[in-house]
């Protein structure tokens, strides 16, 4: 084929799952590719915790296969927040800042979840700031989407 570099590139299944989450959603198949290559992976097992209430915030969390649930400290133990599947994600605000986790994330089934580390966020920035202003446009979006939420009273599964 003589124009075969015009060809947007294949994309394999997860890297498909990463452009339908909502942060990824307006790169393009080759920067879909190179975030790819910056995120983790990492698998829990049913009632593994991901990380708790209190813990440095230093990833995104994109779920990939299974559930997670959100819970925080309450007066009398625990307080569920939500419960997450494929195609959301958590920890958002951790591309940001280090604050501490608002919230404690745990496994409900055996779950694979792609990690997006803030250190190669901001490595990414650097590098390539069309993709980086990309995600930050799309993560900027969905932080004042959830305020707005707030706002007018709906209750909001937290940044964490």
């Amino acid at each position: 084929m003589i124009f075969g570099f015009l060809k947007s590139p294949t994309l394999s299944p997860r890297q498909l799952r990463l452009q339908n989450t909502p942060l990824f959603r307006s790169l393009k198949p080759l920067e879909i590719k190179f975030v790819d290559g910056l995120m983790h992976e990492r698998r829990y097992l049913p009632d593994e915790i991901v990380f708790d209430e209190g813990e440095e915030g230093q990833a995104l969390y994109l779920v990939m296969s299974g559930r997670v649930q959100i819970s925080r400290s309450h007066s009398r133990g625990r307080q569920i927040v939500g419960e997450l599947g494929p195609g959301s994600f958590f920890g958002d605000l951790a591309l940001l800042d280090n604050s501490p986790r608002s919230a404690q994330v745990r496994a409900i089934d055996a779950c694979e979840l792609a990690v997006f580390f803030r250190d190669d966020f901001l490595a990414l920035m650097e590098t390539d700031a069309v993709i980086g202003y990309k995600i930050s446009l799309a993560l900027a979006r969905h932080i004042g989407q959830r305020l707005r939420g707030w706002l007018d009273g709906h209750a909001q599964v937290e940044a964490l």
